[in-house]
């Protein structure tokens, strides 16, 4: 049996019942994330050039652009859409093993099907999880392979997607398998683009909207070479640089003993890279500590394991740059003692009291203590003109599963970054509530109504 063979098998079989009810919970917490993301990314325009492409375009309707008063437009498009608002913001989620925001693409290509399709709440948070299944195993196979290479995180996320789609699709297992293999032979992306332009966005389009592609093609009899992932120069070996069979066999082994969604899961509930978040909490936490002044701090000092050098631009001037910048983060959290969603407004992203202490961060010897704990965390420490230090370490970020997902925290980011779209509070409210209670509801469009503006 092929890998996809088996990773479509096991997806094409387990029913919502079968999932735990954490892997429920978790899914429908990354819905109202990535609703919250992308009514941040709404306006940026690099959302509304896809949104104008894709309505220019037009096509059967079958999915809603969310926040958008127009006709619906086929679902690869809508996923697409979608999938770019969400990211755009850098305000998603992250898999914490390899920083790729699977609930971008899962939920933008979840509610898309289920809106041709008619599924209901309890169908499309099942789709999601085992979505997220099969890419965070792709990923963690290929990892840190991929990064190496320069790929970025699309060409793992678009497994999540097709998978996602082939579940309300109702693909049998041979269908879904070569969903899967088109999958890894449609996608790519390089990092150092996204790094440093609105391409990053444009990745995650492509994934939602490729992975969906792959489930529509399969459905209607396109056939892929199903040895693809594990094959000699197949996408286990010129992805991720490891051989096909030993890849194949981490990504098959336990299916069901475990949940990626549980385990590895982590929601943004402050804007930017995922890696840097930690950073930031623990600057925040050593000045608040040592109440200590901006302009009494003498050095700060970073250490994470793997950390040796600043990366990403040292003096961030935009949204992409500041999502990028540890230095920034570091700086912005001694400085103001937080780290919040104001810090990815230009106002925060030039403010010179925060470009100051850029220029006194250092990077510290690595961590040779509690290793296993660090869930992209970090040790800062902060040094004083009169000589004290103040030491904070963060082992993972805050909306991690490491630290426990509070609901109370995934409100709090809708409220706060749903308004942007312009969406009425009491639809906001409304809306909010359908998610907490989203395995009830018949149809995803008594969710995406509310989202309409």
């Amino acid at each position: 049996m092929t890998v996809a063979r088996e990773l479509a098998e096991f997806s094409a079989g387990v029913s919502p019942a079968d999932l735990p009810g954490q892997t429920l919970e978790h899914a429908a917490m990354l819905i109202a994330s990535t609703i919250a993301s992308a009514a941040m990314g709404s306006g940026l325009e690099s959302a509304i050039i896809i949104r104008s492409l894709v309505r220019e375009r037009g096509g059967n309707p079958e999915a809603s652009l969310w926040f958008d008063a127009g006709p619906q437009v086929p679902a690869a498009d809508a996923a697409q859409v979608n999938a770019v608002m969400s990211d755009a913001a850098a305000s998603d989620d992250s898999d914490l093993r390899n920083i790729v925001h699977h609930g971008t693409t899962l939920v933008a290509t979840a509610f898309a099907i289920a809106e041709r399709t008619g599924a209901g709440g309890e169908d499309i948070l099942a789709a999601i999880v085992l979505g997220y299944e099969a890419a965070g195993r792709i990923g963690e196979a290929i990892t840190p392979g991929f990064r190496e290479r320069g790929l970025h995180g699309c060409v793992v996320a678009i497994f999540g997607g097709a998978v996602a789609a082939g579940r309300l699709l109702r693909l049998d297992p041979a269908q879904l398998a070569h969903a899967i293999a088109l999958s890894a032979t449609s996608i790519g992306g390089l990092a150092a683009a996204a790094n440093t332009s609105v391409a990053r966005e444009y990745h995650a389009g492509l994934a939602a909207m490729l992975g969906i592609q792959a489930a529509l093609a399969a459905r209607r009899g396109y056939r892929a070479e199903d040895r693809i992932l594990e094959t000699p120069r197949g996408f286990f070996e010129v992805y991720g640089g490891i051989d096909g069979t030993t890849g194949g066999a981490s990504v098959a082994r336990g299916l069901g003993q475990s949940w990626d969604i549980i385990t590895d899961m982590a929601v943004k509930l402050v804007p930017g890279g995922h890696p840097y978040h930690a950073l930031a909490e623990a600057a925040a936490n050593a000045a608040r500590a040592a109440d200590v002044a901006p302009e009494a701090i003498d050095t700060i000092t970073v250490s994470r394991p793997g950390f040796t050098a600043l990366s990403g631009p040292l003096h961030p001037t935009d949204l992409i740059g500041m999502a990028h910048s540890p230095a920034y983060f570091v700086a912005a959290g001694a400085a103001d003692r937080d780290f919040s969603w104001s810090h990815a407004t230009p106002d925060k992203i030039s403010d010179p009291l925060i470009h100051r202490l850029i220029d006194k961060i250092q990077v510290g010897p690595p961590p040779t203590d509690n290793l296993a704990l660090y869930r992209q965390g970090a040790t800062v420490t902060i040094t004083t003109t009169d000589g004290r230090t103040s030491a904070s370490t963060v082992f993972a970020p805050k909306g991690s599963a490491a630290r426990g997902i509070a609901w109370a925290d995934i409100d709090a980011k809708y409220r706060a970054l749903v308004p942007q779209a312009r969406i009425p509070e009491r639809q906001i409210e409304a809306s909010l509530a359908i998610i907490h209670h989203f395995r009830d509801i018949s149809n995803a469009s008594a969710l995406t109504a509310l989202l309409r503006v």
